[in-house]
């Protein structure tokens, strides 16, 4: 059973009536989230930090109790069925634990984004005006299987000055209720509301129909996961929505690459972590190289585990023994999110940017050339968020691009695109000093 059969399917169902205790249950939530974000936009820095460090501090210290309920939810999962990709995002260990708490203590060593000045002037008039940033509000998050997603949005969410309110599922669901009464606990001990953090697990299917439906309650919705659901939030919700996560991204080995160093990409890219949205899912290679580059490369990803969809040309090269099938026009536009890749050769530079055009989630590209001439035109021409040069695709995150941890990567335009760190969780305000100006 995929993510989009299990959370985007029934969202999709959202055209129908949404139960009235849920949806009184979820409002009440969303006016306790409003009156949190009051006060969170007024807070310091220093006391959202002291606060993100108190979070941090309180996972680390109940990292035991959150392990057993996500070993519990685990469990459950694998007796559902749960996707081998989900249960890769769902696993906590000890290690990922430290990982969420090193970005959560990351972000409070942050710059504010809030009461930035973007722009500003002094008019022929004498007004004088200031663009400043300011928190969205009301943020909600709809995602499945990620506990290491509830800190990331709790945390980004508290240091933008917004309050966050959570839907992580029933695959994470103890997992999640642990996690976020740590943060709710550390951020009211810290002095600010615990409302900020809250969770909608509990309200399940119907919960995310009356999140959905909350406009002018909740400013934004952020749902990440895999297509389907993505795609029923965007057509269902009544909320303003920024669309993430979904990664059909693309390798292309340039016909004036340095195989070594495309390899090294090619591998890290697809391996390194194969479950998450910013691993490779298709290798294009130029026919130039084909012959010289596909051998070693489909024996090393053939050793690696990875299953192969390849075209006619590439198949020539198929190592003896390798899982490998012939692929199909579906395949290049699949998200795997497993240890399956295609390949394909092509010839040259246009038809691979032709390629992915036709195929790209507008996620990330990367290529791998010598060239300096062809990476520009590349880079120019592929309309991803990301375009990565000579370098793997794994790179596209927000705690890699030195954002603190991320709420999602973003493949649309408005108002953000690409990884979304404090930044693009605020919106902005203009100030306008006068001394008694009237317009004429």
């Amino acid at each position: 059973m995929t993510e989009a059969d299990r959370v985007g399917e029934p969202v999709a169902a959202g055209r129908l009536e949404v139960d009235a205790t849920v949806s009184r249950a979820v409002r009440e939530v969303a006016l306790r989230a409003r009156a949190a974000a009051r006060r969170l936009a007024t807070a310091t820095r220093a006391l959202k930090d002291q606060a993100l460090l108190a979070m941090a501090d309180g996972l680390l210290a109940d990292g035991d109790l959150i392990l057993a309920e996500n070993r519990v939810d685990l469990a459950v999962g694998q007796d559902n069925g749960l996707a081998a990709a989900l249960v890769d995002r769902l696993a906590l260990t000890p290690e990922r634990i430290v990982g969420i708490v090193e970005a959560l203590r990351e972000l409070a060593g942050l710059a504010d984004p809030v009461g930035q000045v973007t722009r500003g002037a002094t008019l022929p008039n004498g007004l004088k005006l200031r663009q400043v940033r300011v928190p969205m509000g009301v943020v909600g998050m709809i995602y499945e299987a990620r506990p290491n997603v509830t800190a990331d949005a709790a945390g980004l969410g508290l240091k933008s000055g917004n309050a966050v309110i959570l839907r992580g599922g029933g695959a994470a669901r103890r997992t999640n209720a642990a996690i976020v009464e740590v943060l709710r606990q550390a951020a009211a001990g810290a002095g600010l509301p615990a409302d900020a953090i809250q969770t909608i697990d509990q309200h399940g299917r119907e919960g995310v129909r009356a999140l959905m439906r909350a406009c002018g309650l909740v400013d934004l919705l952020i749902p990440r996961g895999g297509a389907g659901l993505i795609q029923a939030v965007v057509r269902e919700s009544q909320v303003p929505v920024i669309e993430t996560g979904v990664g059909n991204c693309h390798v292309y080995v340039d016909g004036a690459a340095d195989l070594d160093k495309s390899l090294r990409i090619v591998m890290n890219s697809k391996t390194q972590r194969p479950s998450v949205c910013n691993a490779a899912e298709t290798v294009l290679v130029d026919q130039a190289v084909a012959g010289a580059f596909l051998p070693g490369a489909l024996a090393a990803l053939s050793a690696a585990g990875v299953k192969l969809h390849l075209d006619g040309r590439a198949a020539e090269f198929a190592p003896a023994g390798a899982d490998w099938q012939a692929a199909t026009q579906e395949d290049w536009g699949t998200e795997y999110l497993a240890l399956e890749l295609a390949v394909g050769v092509v010839d040259g530079l246009d038809a691979a940017i032709g390629h992915i055009q036709r195929h790209s989630s507008g996620h990330t590209e990367a290529i791998c050339t010598e060239d300096l001439g062809r990476a520009q035109t590349f880079a120019e021409r592929v309309d991803s968020a990301v375009v990565m040069i000579n370098a793997s695709t794994r790179f596209t995150d927000g705690g890699q691009f030195g954002l603190g941890a991320e709420i999602g990567i973003s493949t649309q335009k408005l108002h953000a695109r690409g990884p979304m760190g404090l930044t693009e969780l605020t919106s902005t305000k203009w100030i306008c000093l006068g001394d008694g100006q009237v317009r004429v």
